[in-house]
């Protein structure tokens, strides 16, 4: 199933039932008086957070939802059934927007249920209004109407760690490689559109699309790409050594600007610095190259430093037990 992250859909609750004029019809007493029930309450509707990511996908040709409507009352005073409220199952980290009113929900954990819109009232039968001075009344009321509104919805992935880096810089042939995620690698550019997951012995990894200058502005992949690793615990910056030491030192400040213009909170996050690509360096040169990138930045003095080709094995296993104690140990 593919990776959907983002769905706009029109939702209505239900509408309340009518109430309805009746008489009481018994034996020896032909008119017995007003006995109309009144309209059941139509269904409301809840958002529930359910741990799969991968759900949207499954409302990818689903235009609306409605909750069920309350029944009209019936005869013998008989209040109509309530209608069914309606449950919405979206996946934890979904943020969902209405987008008449403004309102913003979020689900935040598996199992929560949010309110999001309130079904209409039934109506009242006739044998509501009898009195003392209207003992044969033929007043109804109809149901009322129900809340009704478009909602956009997306999910803000929620995972362990958030690959991040410019397009092309080797993150999911990484991912491929420490979780047999089995994702698309290619050769180009913006080779991933949307982002994909792995798990590495019970961590959740998120490929991140490729980020370019100007992201946090909404160029390239933009939003798409800096709004999933808001809810990321913590960040592998990929920098492919394709690159030389100049470029290196400019695209790791290139994505830095870019998450500090989007949110000041995610150049907060811990960082780790992955040199990726190591496999086209020369063996002889490659330890020079490390030296002098870190002389390069000093502001990762303080930062875990690691290169990797996917083609070494055993550098891939160190990787998986370093990632696993650290995360654990947080």
């Amino acid at each position: 199933m593919s990776f959907i992250d983002e769905i706009s859909v029109h939702i209505s609750a239900g509408r309340g039932g009518n109430g309805v004029v009746r008489w009481l019809h018994e034996k020896f007493k032909e008119f017995g008086g007003p006995a109309g029930g009144n309209g059941g309450r139509g269904g409301f509707v809840y958002v529930r957070g359910v741990k799969d990511s991968l759900l949207l996908a499954k409302y990818k040709h689903t235009k609306e939802f409605n909750a069920q409507n309350g029944q009209a009352g019936a005869s013998h005073s008989k209040h109509g059934a309530n209608g069914e409220d309606l449950y919405i199952d979206l996946p934890v980290g979904s943020v969902i927007k209405n987008l008449s009113t403004g309102d913003v929900y979020r689900l935040e954990e598996e199992g929560q249920e949010i309110l999001i819109l309130k079904g209409g009232n039934g109506g009242y039968g006739n044998e509501h209004f009898k009195g003392p001075t209207n003992q044969t009344p033929e007043e109804w009321t109809p149901g009322k109407d129900a809340e009704e509104a478009d909602f956009y919805i997306e999910v803000e992935l929620i995972a362990d760690i958030g690959l991040i880096g410019l397009p092309n810089a080797g993150k999911s042939s990484l991912l491929n490689s420490l979780t047999k995620a089995n994702v698309k690698v290619g050769a180009y550019q913006f080779t991933t559109l949307e982002p994909n997951l792995g798990s590495l012995y019970g961590l959740i990894l998120a490929d991140i699309p490729g980020l370019i200058e100007g992201a946090s502005e909404g160029k390239g992949l933009g939003h798409k790409f800096l709004r999933h690793i808001r809810r990321t615990k913590k960040l592998i910056h990929c920098i492919s050594l394709e690159n030389s030491v100049e470029e290196v030192v400019a695209v790791y400040k290139t994505i830095r600007a870019e998450l500090e213009s989007y949110d000041p909170e995610l150049a907060q996050k811990e960082e780790m610095i992955l040199l990726t690509k190591t496999d086209v360096v020369h063996p002889d040169e490659l330890q020079e190259r490390l030296v002098d990138i870190k002389n390069a930045m000093p502001e990762w003095k303080d930062k875990e430093v690691q290169a990797i080709s996917i083609y070494d094995i055993d550098a891939l296993k160190n990787l998986a037990d370093f990632l696993t104690k650290d995360m654990h140990k947080a």
